[in-house]
């Protein structure tokens, strides 16, 4: 790495930083006054919230970073140019390539943080967040302990051992005390259907109840349970696409392939992971010919907005993609690299037409010469 490479590459590194620690910081800021809206439910304070905020903050950072690269490469590049730094460069024989360049050798070390922030940061992060938001929004006592969890209240104790989905859990354990401690009933179901309201509905149930000389024992095949913790608080456990590492997704897919199960969103999630050195990619090279095509004397607000209306679009046509993967029964390798396969043809179109139409710069005169 030249010298040269070292600059602009810093210059684009401050930059985009600067951007995604903005954007993550007004992004956080609206989820905080989004969760005070809970505030006073259960136990949940306004310490639960900030800390809730906290803890889903890398996930916004993974969000921001393509928008973030591409107005950091405007605002770097840009700042080169009005200060006649970039002239002078191209001056010394250094092309626009070449200069370009230098940005893109940033990406493999920025896009290797982002993925050890997504498969080591973001997971963890998110579960423990929402584990303690919904234990708090419970007013009952959770406690995590990975695939399983337990919940309490009403002289009850639930146990469920795993998430199958949204609305299905199995392994669910019911324990029931008196009120001086002793067990009463005891029920276990092999699965239960849960809603965001209302009852549970057991099925395979095995109901034991303990009297003072024998245990009487009972098999059903339904039960209508009234859970003292909401199905909404259970469902905020499951982990979403978005939430899960690369690896965890990729196991997912295929599992959930072996059972013959629906995955076309865990696999949508999944390459919209591994595309996002291709999206980083495109959004660097998309800035170029607004920097070095006509006209270059745009101000920093103009660059701003351009990076947000290019990254509008981009996210929008992102949403549309994914929409005709469900639609057209498409592959979501497709529906997920097409959007940045198309701005990267888009930014080399532009790029070698304003290339093409401006001369490089003679080297000025030396005075005494």
């Amino acid at each position: 790495m030249t010298q040269f490479d070292r600059y602009i590459g810093g210059a684009t590194l401050k930059a985009f930083l600067t951007v995604a620690g903005g954007v993550v910081a007004l992004f956080s800021l609206l989820e905080f006054v989004e969760q005070l809206k809970s505030v006073g439910e259960g136990q949940y304070h306004v310490v639960n919230a900030l800390v809730y905020v906290l803890l889903t903050s890398p996930s916004r950072l993974l969000q921001v970073a393509p928008v973030a690269m591409l107005i950091g490469t405007l605002l770097a590049l840009g700042s080169l140019s009005k200060g006649s730094e970039l002239t002078a460069m191209r001056a010394l024989c250094l092309s626009e390539v070449r200069i370009i360049g230098s940005v893109l050798k940033l990406l493999p070390p920025v896009v290797l943080v982002l993925f050890l922030v997504a498969e080591f940061v973001i997971p963890p992060a998110q579960h423990l967040a929402l584990t303690l938001r919904s234990a708090a929004l419970a007013d009952s006592p959770l406690a995590d302990t990975g695939d399983s969890f337990w919940a309490g209240g009403a002289r009850q104790y639930l146990n469920v051992l795993r998430i199958e989905s949204k609305n299905v859990l199995r392994g669910v354990n019911v324990y029931t005390f008196s009120q001086d401690g002793r067990l009463e009933t005891f029920i276990h179901a092999d699965r239960a259907e849960i809603q965001a309201e209302g009852p549970w509905q057991l099925r395979d149930v095995t109901r034991k109840t303990v009297d003072a000389k024998q245990i009487h024992t009972e098999h059903l095949d339904s039960l209508s349970w009234a859970s003292f913790l909401p199905g909404k608080r259970v469902q905020d456990l499951m982990p979403v696409p978005e939430n899960m590492s690369p690896t965890d997704l990729y196991r997912y897919v295929r599992e959930l392939g072996r059972q013959g199960q629906h995955a076309v969103r865990y696999e949508q999630e999944l390459w919209t992971k591994l595309s996002l050195p291709l999206t980083m990619l495109a959004m660097a090279l998309i800035a170029a010919p607004f920097v070095f095509g006509p006209p270059r004397s745009q101000s920093t607000g103009q660059q701003i907005t351009i990076g947000a209306v290019i990254g509008i679009v981009f996210s929008l046509t992102q949403q549309i993609s994914d929409r005709l993967d469900l639609l057209l029964n498409l592959s979501p390798a497709v529906t997920a690299l097409g959007p940045s396969l198309i701005l990267i043809g888009l930014a080399a179109y532009l790029f070698h037409r304003a290339h093409r139409t401006r001369p490089v710069p003679a080297m000025p005169p030396v005075a005494g010469l």
